[in-house]
């Protein structure tokens, strides 16, 4: 059975970069192919693969497990020309935790080692009481008040409901924080996200030495599929080809009075 989803851009056009998309806590492929489908019509190659298991017990074996299927992942999209880059990693919640602990603690480039990162939905601590997100509705209202993105989570059997209330491993929750990634890095928050720890994801940065932080009006956690998912997926693409002229800084600034 394949291990990942693919979305190619429109015939005819030449690739514009590749873009790896790891999902995050009870997410599945299917839960991208929105998203997907939207960055692969800018010409962009998109594979989704599914998310990562952190062991708590055994959070070095879980990230060396990851490594190892980016690897193959960015090799599967290999033609006789190799992989078309700029490669881009896209994680979002679990998945944007374990690139940022793998990215930021890995000793030497690898192979796949991606040219930008984009986190988005970073979470912040787990809580140590209460209740979590309680009923499917609250998991829900959590996540998004986009009604295609709630009824695709709902009608998704392999969606993995409660898996919010899952806790992150803190030792993969801290490496993903202390992260000293070199690579450009786009974080995506909503401003909306009960789960999101803003002062901290300021801190991180401001720490790395290239990373642009953007948070998205009225958006939730699960950011890229949100209401704002045009939006979002328009960050991105800016993101993409201010990173494809050399520079990862936004190609237009924009200068007004406020509204």
């Amino acid at each position: 059975m394949t291990q990942y989803s693919d979305h190619h851009g429109p015939e005819g056009l030449l690739v514009r970069g590749t873009i790896l998309v790891v999902p995050g806590r009870g997410e599945t492929r299917a839960t991208y192919a929105r998203f997907g489908g939207r960055l692969a019509a800018d010409a962009y190659r998109v594979r989704v693969i599914d998310p990562p298991a952190l062991d708590a017990e055994d959070p070095t074996a879980s990230l060396t497990g990851l490594a190892a299927r980016l690897a193959e992942a960015v090799e599967g999209t290999s033609s006789k020309d190799g992989v078309v880059r700029p490669v881009v990693l896209v994680g979002a919640d679990s998945g944007a935790v374990a690139l940022a602990a793998l990215l930021g603690g890995a000793q030497a480039p690898a192979a796949w080692w991606p040219d930008a990162l984009v986190l988005a939905g970073l979470p912040g601590p787990s809580p140590e009481t209460g209740e979590g997100v309680g009923t499917w509705d609250d998991e829900l209202d959590v996540r998004t008040s986009c009604p295609t993105h709630r009824g695709n989570l709902s009608q998704d059997p392999q969606v993995r409901r409660g898996s919010l209330n899952d806790a992150v491993p803190e030792s993969v929750l801290g490496a993903a924080y202390d992260s000293e990634t070199p690579v450009p890095t786009l974080l995506l928050v909503g401003d909306s996200d009960p789960l999101a720890d803003d002062e901290a994801l300021a801190r991180l940065a401001k720490s790395l030495p290239l990373a642009r932080l953007s948070a998205v009006r009225g958006a939730h956690h699960d950011v890229l599929n949100d209401l704002q998912h045009r939006s979002v997926a328009a960050e991105i693409i800016t993101f993409l080809e201010a990173l494809r002229g050399g520079d990862p800084r936004p190609l237009v600034t924009v200068r007004s009075s406020a509204w």
